[in-house]
């Protein structure tokens, strides 16, 4: 699994490196999509569906700062306000921040805070907005995720190889069929590193529940055509969210997704992408 490159390089006003990269460019007066991983994921997720949306579109991917393939270090400030921020910095690099130029957006999990906190507090301009399995409404957070959080020196100490097996069995978790093996490996990966050690508990630890607690109740406000997409067996963050964030959204549509987890891009993306060029197409 080598085929998925972030060949572009981005530096943000903190100073940290994010890969990114953009597909259909042969197309330079498409419509732009903006493609949103989740955590402990990166943009590796989205490869299926952004290859298949690119035959239309410019879809733009890319590794938030801490992870998959961006850079990763000590002190770094990972939250889910520093990725709003730097997603902001990326429309603007982009030249995708002006009112002609507005890029439908498709965030999956933690993706979707970090679009829906750039739109309500920074000003972000999105034509549309796709919304998969994303965490916007509290509680969230599993007790495996609450425990790593609170404990990250001590889980910190573990040998490598244990704590390689952690992230592969939390990983995994994400997924109702099951991940293919290869695929496993490649989202493990990252985070099996000298680097990704550290970087995967801190990661953790500095997202709680306050960066959507400050937005929750703003979700009225979203004017934006607005997709909801949910796997109905999703164990990490209930389907019954879903049908909460779809009521406090005006004029947000639901579509639940039977057999997949919370990993919907790897569980089921023929069914993802389908919904979401629907979608999109309804855009012109």
């Amino acid at each position: 699994m080598t085929d998925w490159l972030l060949d572009r390089t981005f530096r943000t006003a903190s100073g940290d490196e994010v890969r990114w990269a953009v597909l259909g460019a042969g197309q330079p007066q498409a419509p732009a999509v903006v493609l949103l991983h989740g955590t402990p994921f990166s943009s590796y997720v989205w490869r299926g569906v952004a290859r298949a949306l690119a035959a239309r579109h410019r879809v733009f991917v890319w590794d938030m700062p801490g992870y998959g393939a961006s850079g990763k270090r000590d002190g770094q400030d990972v939250s889910l306000g520093a990725q709003a921020r730097v997603f902001g910095e990326l429309l603007e690099h982009w030249e995708l921040a002006g009112n002609r130029s507005r890029p439908a957006v498709v965030a999956h999990d933690f993706g979707g805070c970090v679009a829906l906190r750039a739109h309500l507090l920074h000003g972000a301009r999105y034509e549309r907005l796709a919304l998969v399995d994303p965490v916007a409404l509290a509680p969230w957070g599993s007790p495996t995720y609450r425990l790593l959080g609170g404990h990250p020196d001590v889980f910190g100490q573990l040998p490598t190889a244990l704590h390689c097996v952690l992230v592969r069995e939390y990983v995994s978790s994400a997924s109702h069929p099951g991940l293919h093996p290869a695929v496993l490996d490649r989202l493990v990966e990252p985070w099996c590193t000298d680097e990704g050690r550290p970087a995967f508990y801190r990661q953790i630890q500095q997202n709680d529940q306050r960066f959507t607690d400050e937005i929750q109740d703003r979700y009225g406000e979203i004017e934006l055509p607005t997709l909801i997409c949910w796997g109905a067996q999703d164990s990490w963050i209930p389907v019954a969210k879903g049908h909460e964030l779809t009521a406090r959204i005006p004029g947000a549509q639901l579509q639940v997704i039977e057999g997949a987890g919370h990993l919907v891009p790897e569980d089921a993306p023929a069914e993802l992408t389908a919904a979401a060029a629907e979608f999109l197409r309804a855009g012109g």
